[in-house]
């Protein structure tokens, strides 16, 4: 089994990066490869509706955006880890995450996610809310922890000290494990939930 782990800190050290760490420490005690991409620190521009995704089945930007996609169809679960900017996730991850989860055409019904928050002090239960929307639009589940998803820190190396945030931390990623392996076993069985076609309805006529 595989998670892919994106890191949109800018920092590729940072309290981000210790977060991620922690979860992906679990992930390997249970047997799950594991793969980290640091996608903060990249230049990535935000979707302008072309539309070439469609007919070409990539973005028409080709970053780090096109790498992640086939790692995304590949892996099991996905876990994004966020600094917290203003109540909101970084603007680059945000970018990031919009252009993979639009462009990509792949059934992601079933991939678990986790999204997880790091900040000195608030602004993360909003950042979570909104990590979480990307997974559920896409039919994947949502891992669970003990708590809401967040680690505290301000300075690189701070959240090593937020004892129940790591807890929190090594907690989603039993739990993610576990929910990986029983869908992994309910697929085997039962398969995957039909799917009706879609059905699109404007509010504007």
């Amino acid at each position: 089994m595989k998670v892919l782990m994106i890191n949109g800190s800018p920092r590729a050290k940072g309290n981000t990066a210790l977060a991620l760490a922690e979860m992906e420490k679990i992930f390997l005690e249970e047997g799950i490869e594991v793969e980290t991409v640091h996608v903060g620190n990249k230049d990535v521009r935000g979707c302008i509706a072309c539309g070439s995704c469609k007919k070409n089945g990539k973005c028409v930007f080709d970053d780090v955006v096109n790498e992640l996609a086939p790692k995304f169809e590949a892996c099991d679960g996905l876990v994004v880890g966020t600094p917290v900017y203003y109540a909101s996730a970084n603007a680059t991850l945000m970018a990031c995450l919009q252009r993979l989860f639009y462009s990509t055409s792949f059934n992601k019904t079933m991939k678990v996610g986790a999204g997880i928050a790091v900040a000195r002090r608030g602004g993360l239960s909003s950042t979570f809310d909104e990590l979480n929307k990307f997974f559920t639009i896409s039919g994947m589940p949502v891992a669970a922890s003990q708590y809401w998803n967040s680690v505290h820190g301000a300075a690189s190396g701070q959240a090593a000290e937020d004892e129940e945030g790591l807890q929190i931390m090594r907690t989603l990623a039993r739990n993610m494990a576990f929910l990986m392996k029983s869908i992994a076993l309910g697929k085997e069985k039962y398969g995957l939930p039909e799917k009706e076609s879609p059905k699109h309805t404007n509010f504007i006529r």
